[in-house]
């Protein structure tokens, strides 16, 4: 294993750690700086003392609605959407960012550790310098 191998092997594991803090250091901070949004609620449930709040999709009546005027695929549309819009908001995008970043440094991390361990000589090269030898 040559020296530019062990250094780009260590480069490439070096960048995996360092997406891997960054990434996990930003999502425990959107975590505990981030809330969940309720600010267009209709009203809250209250459950064992916890208040639930009551969102307009949620309704009978919306559901009602749109599956009258779409039919049942815009409803499954309409509540795809909703899942992944909601993942780039308050807690959840504390998680979001967490697996994005476990997936990239992983990706990093198995580049490293299966790139080839030693580099491949140049074929040309080498024959250049058998026949000099043979010349001389």
């Amino acid at each position: 294993m040559t020296q530019a191998t062990i250094h780009q092997k260590n480069r490439l594991y070096l960048i995996a750690a360092i997406i891997l803090l960054i990434g996990l250091g930003s999502s425990m901070l959107i975590y505990l700086t981030g809330s969940d949004d309720s600010g267009n609620a209709l009203g809250y449930m209250i459950i064992n003392g916890q208040a639930y709040p009551i969102m307009p999709e949620d309704s009978k009546m919306y559901r009602h609605d749109l599956q009258v005027y779409g039919g049942t695929y815009s409803v499954l549309a309409d509540k795809l959407m909703r899942w992944f819009s909601s993942l780039w908001h308050g807690q959840q995008l504390a998680y979001t960012v967490a697996v994005i970043t476990l997936l990239i440094s992983l990706g990093f991390f198995v580049i490293a550790r299966t790139s080839p361990s030693e580099l491949p000589r140049d074929s040309n090269t080498h024959r250049k310098s058998d026949q000099e030898e043979d010349v001389s």
